[in-house]
């Protein structure tokens, strides 16, 4: 059979030999909104547990809108100019609003990725800035959370309204991305993740794909946003082909509740059982830009590897990711030797939590890697093997687990919740 998988712009085609059994991990169809752009301003004027977005902008001096960084497939211009038209109503002038970047610690968004965000008309309209996370002068300190000194950005801090936009989708540390993610880790300091993105949490059972409740990473999440404050949210759903399934606007809690309960049906894929050869991808564009953000689809496959399997990872991208990412990985001997270290008190690198993570899967599995735009030494230097193609990935697994091998297939990577669950008889 052929499946196609999610790979950079375009995507990619793998065969697998009729005489294995298949399992592909397909997101289940959700029905597309038929006027996106009517939907996002009838949730901005009807919204969850709050009042309409222009009630609550009036009166007020000035506004920021948080959108998420350029490796989000997130539709950030038919929201930013559904936002700005209800702002406008309630008499807030493009002047007075700020688009913020909630980077996290990842690199600022350049000119030509925000354009790509948001269209050149946005960026002429209004002022956007990257937030800073590894500046300490352009944040303000909110006392303690989790261990954690909280710092946050000041555009953010100062504005008058906050108003959070954002994706919903599965996500390896938070359960499932959005909401309180725009604040925390969005716009805070490196000195505040430092901690809640530490070992203590990464170590959590409860802090995995798909889980919410308990999740000690999303609690302290909620805790920081609610210490920051936020206005209003505005999140979405989107499908494998980035059309809008879903608005959810209001209350940054209420909101995202809903908007989560919705995602996880939409994205949660049964499967019968581990199989020993796992194909994933990095999600595709813009996702897989990066190796370090291509590891996610790495932790979607986690539970559908058999102990001992082969994961093939299929990414575009065309970076490691940051220095400290790509330096750590580089001078680690194995993944039981990084994960010492990683656990060593009083360690401590930026980027270290994707690290951590990828520790996890190579506990379970081998990890072969086509990485089309790195080099194959480079790839190589990251703790996986590289793959001249995912073909001859699949024939070396094949060769390694037998002929007759059941093979998984997850097309879109990072963004399937897969759930192991007997079939009927």
């Amino acid at each position: 059979m052929r499946a196609h998988l999610a790979y950079g712009r375009d995507g990619l085609e793998v065969d697998i030999p009729d005489a294995n059994p298949v399992s592909v991990l397909e997101l289940p169809d959700v029905p597309v909104l038929a006027d996106p752009a009517g939907a996002v301003v009838e949730a901005l004027r009807g919204p969850t547990g709050s009042p309409p977005l222009s009630e609550l902008a009036a009166g007020r001096r000035d506004a920021v809108i948080v959108i998420s960084d350029h490796t989000r497939p997130v539709p950030n211009k038919p929201l930013v100019e559904a936002i700005l038209g209800e702002l406008a109503e309630a008499g807030l002038a493009d002047s007075a609003v700020t688009v913020l970047v909630a980077t996290g610690i990842h690199r600022p968004a350049t000119e030509a990725e925000l354009a790509e965000m948001l269209g050149e008309d946005l960026c002429r309209r209004v002022e956007i800035v990257n937030h800073a996370p590894r500046d300490l002068s352009t944040c303000d300190y909110l006392g303690d959370e989790a261990g954690a000194p909280i710092w946050v950005c000041r555009r953010y801090m100062e504005a008058d309204l906050r108003v959070v936009t954002g994706l919903i989708e599965p996500h390896l540390l938070a359960g499932f991305s959005g909401g309180r993610k725009a604040v925390c880790p969005g716009l805070c300091a490196l000195e505040s993740l430092r901690v809640l993105h530490g070992a203590a949490i990464l170590e959590s059972p409860r802090a995995r794909y798909g889980i919410v409740d308990g999740n000690p990473f999303h609690e302290a999440a909620v805790a920081v946003a609610r210490r920051a404050g936020v206005d209003f949210m505005v999140n979405v759903t989107i499908d494998r082909h980035r059309r809008l399934t879903g608005v959810f606007a209001g209350d940054l809690e209420g909101a995202h509740a809903a908007g989560v309960a919705f995602c996880r049906r939409g994205s949660t894929v049964a499967f019968p059982r581990r199989a020993p050869i796992v194909v994933t991808t990095g999600g595709g564009y813009p996702l897989d830009t990066s190796f370090y953000q291509s590891c996610k689809g790495l932790l979607a496959a986690l539970p559908v590897v058999a102990e001992g399997g082969t994961i093939i990872l299929a990414t575009a991208c065309s970076t490691v990711g940051s220095a400290d990412f790509e330096g750590l990985l580089a001078e680690s001997e194995s993944g039981p030797q990084l994960r010492s270290r990683l656990l060593e008190p009083g360690f401590f690198r930026p980027d270290q939590w994707m690290a951590h993570h990828l520790t996890h899967v190579l506990e379970e599995a081998e990890v072969l890697c086509y990485a089309g735009n790195l080099e194959p030494a480079t790839v190589d230097s990251l703790l996986v093997r590289s793959a001249p193609s995912v073909q001859d990935a699949l024939a070396g697994a094949l060769r390694r687990h037998g002929p007759g091998a059941s093979v998984a297939v997850i097309p879109d990577g990072p963004y399937v919740l897969a759930e192991q669950r007997e079939a009927r008889a």
